[in-house]
């Protein structure tokens, strides 16, 4: 039991009550505000790279190290943090084959590139592939697969469009496939991805142009390797089959892929095909990570 004295001593010491109250209380307060406070925090992300490089003779190079490369971003030079070659990483493949009336003569050696690269390339147990078919329309023929089997029975199913569907209008709606396969399959993918686009590059009756399609596939983080398929008898004299090679060539260098041409000689045939799809298998598979 407390005593006071005497009434300063009591006024005093009511005071001191008061101020102590007063500490206690503004304490109190102020830790109820520090823990009412919202926590805000940040997660740093590396930005990751992907990056193939070949030489002058369009030889691949494996041996790079991160002072090899300089990484620019508005035009300021960014720190390179890591590198590594990332062949082992899940890789996704987009087969787009071009099954309009225009190859329909070299349609089976798309058929065989397409067979070969998936041989060569395809990992069951890492890796998945989607087939793509363009014409008059754009089908995906098969979802995202490891399944060899299951990509080569669709394989076997790809034609060109028949008499009656020839006869109701063709169409060759390659920038359409592009866009739509980057936009519905390969920007939910991770790691490695990359299209192989069987065609003679002739666009007709797109809704999109090249420069949308170049850039879904950008955004898609998707490199595009080209195969010229091209049958010059279709066009006869009017020299639109020539205007594909060039479609082709943009296509593929802007989006840090590659080109290359099937020849059309019976005898080079066989080796022609694979010699390109070998080209497109490596290049594929043989690629640097590069982290800042």
């Amino acid at each position: 039991m407390l005593r006071l004295r005497n009434s300063k001593a009591s006024s005093a010491s009511r005071l001191s009550r008061r101020e102590l109250i007063v500490s206690a209380a503004s304490a109190f307060c102020a830790r109820s505000l520090i823990a009412q406070q919202p926590t805000f925090s940040t997660e740093v992300k590396v930005v990751n790279i992907f990056a193939t490089v070949r030489d002058k003779s369009g030889q691949i190079i494996r041996n790079l190290t991160k002072d090899d490369f300089t990484v620019a971003e508005d035009g300021k030079v960014q720190t390179v943090r890591y590198l590594s070659q990332e062949s082992d990483l899940p890789l996704t493949i987009g087969l787009l084959v071009d099954t309009s009336l225009s190859p329909t003569r070299v349609l089976e050696n798309e058929r065989g590139a397409s067979y070969r690269f998936l041989d060569e390339v395809l990992r069951e147990d890492k890796d998945k592939a989607v087939i793509v078919q363009f014409d008059q329309a754009v089908v995906i023929r098969q979802g995202l697969t490891g399944s060899h089997k299951d990509l080569q029975d669709t394989l076997t199913l790809l034609d060109s469009p028949n008499a009656q569907q020839a006869a109701e209008g063709s169409g060759t709606l390659l920038y359409d496939a592009v866009r739509t396969a980057s936009i519905q399959i390969m920007r939910q993918q991770h790691g490695r991805k990359a299209f192989i686009v069987l065609t003679d590059g002739v666009d007709v009756g797109s809704q999109v142009t090249l420069a949308d399609a170049i850039e879904a596939a950008q955004r898609a983080d998707t490199l595009v390797y080209c195969i010229l398929f091209s049958d010059a008898t279709y066009y006869g004299g009017l020299g639109l089959g020539s205007r594909g090679k060039g479609v082709l060539q943009r296509l593929s260098k802007e989006t840090g892929g590659g080109f290359s041409r099937f020849r059309s000689s019976r005898a080079s045939n066989r080796s022609s095909t694979k010699s390109k799809t070998n080209y497109a298998a490596n290049t594929a598979s043989a690629s640097y990570r590069i982290g800042r």
